[in-house]
């Protein structure tokens, strides 16, 4: 089996691991962690599953990273001001800091700037990515600091979906939606809470719960949301089991894992919402137009129709789950 970067850069590029414990920042489900001993590790984790994941496994798991560090391993995220901000953390709470990842998400650009801040850096690049690793240094400014509102009046943040704009999806959903909902509603994939104001602007309701995975988001979201009707969930969606089932759902759900577009994520967000919904249950849902999700709402509610969208995305009203 061919070694991890991590494992090549301990074994022959003459990475020492200074003693005391060790954070390993959003490592996604298979990062090699064979060269870490358990007992100094801890996963620091803002993402719901890749935090169950951790768990199930039986490490130690955060939502904050510790302070007093002998290392910190940033796992480089797709959203560059969040891997700067994680960087400027980690930095300081550190004694060493471990930046890795893919060319796809920058770890290039980030180990250029660290080199023109630090002089140069020692790295290994193995399997489309590189790893790069420092002792010291001064990265303040690329803290993302606390949530900002925007000029659209919601508060967001560095590595949340659609940050500092309304997704332009979400809007199409919202302006679809009925001047009426049902009692208990819920928002699957809520993020920062646009559609959720949305849903609470409406006549009837009385209770919004909001189901979002990314931590980040939902901190953004109880800012945004104000209204004692809701409530908030740090949840992955496709695993919500409500105590008791929904009248109403909304959701414009993911379809990437990483940069690869997944279809069967928003499947399963679809599974999840009609097995969360009342016999009489209806589900508001907008997609990306070529992602091929009416089958899917075909099989598992009786009532389906496109009611808008433009020429890019296409906003769904599914109702009467089959049970």
């Amino acid at each position: 089996m061919s070694q991890s970067r991590l494992s090549t850069a301990l074994d022959q590029e003459g990475l020492v691991l200074p003693e005391g414990p060790v954070a390993v920042l959003r490592a996604p489900e298979g990062y090699d962690l064979a060269a870490l001993e358990a007992g100094h590790l801890v996963m620091v984790h803002g993402f719901r599953p890749d935090y169950e994941m951790s768990e199930r496994a039986g490490l130690r798991v955060a939502t904050e990273l510790p302070d007093d560090l002998a290392v910190a391993i940033v796992v480089v995220p797709r959203a560059k001001a969040l891997a700067r901000d994680m960087i400027a953390e980690a930095a300081g709470k550190a004694r060493m800091v471990i930046v890795d990842g893919q060319k796809t998400d920058g770890i290039d650009s980030l180990f250029k700037e660290c080199r023109a801040r630090l002089g140069n850096l020692p790295s290994v690049t193995k399997a489309h990515g590189r790893l790069f690793w420092f002792e010291g240094g001064e990265f303040s400014d690329w803290k993302a600091g606390a949530p900002q509102k925007g000029s659209h009046g919601f508060f967001t943040t560095a590595g949340v979906f659609s940050d500092g704009e309304i997704d332009r999806a979400s809007a199409l959903l919202a302006s679809a939606l009925p001047a009426k909902l049902p009692a208990r509603m819920a928002d699957f994939g809520a993020g920062w809470g646009y559609l959720s104001k949305a849903v609470l602007e409406r006549e009837g309701i009385e209770q919004l719960d909001l189901i979002e995975a990314e931590l980040r988001s939902l901190d953004c979201a109880r800012l945004n949301i104000l209204d004692p009707r809701a409530r908030f969930h740090w949840a992955d969606a496709t695993k919500w089991t409500p105590a008791t089932p929904y009248g109403g759902i909304v959701m414009n759900p993911p379809f990437h894992t990483g940069r690869v577009a997944d279809p069967g994520l928003g499947r399963a967000f679809i599974a999840a919402a009609a097995r969360s919904l009342t016999p009489s249950g209806h589900l508001w849902m907008v997609a990306n137009r070529h992602l091929p999700y009416e089958a899917a709402l075909r099989d598992l509610f009786r009532e389906v129709s496109e009611t808008g969208g433009d020429g890019a995305f296409k906003v769904f009203h599914a109702s009467r789950p089959k049970k």
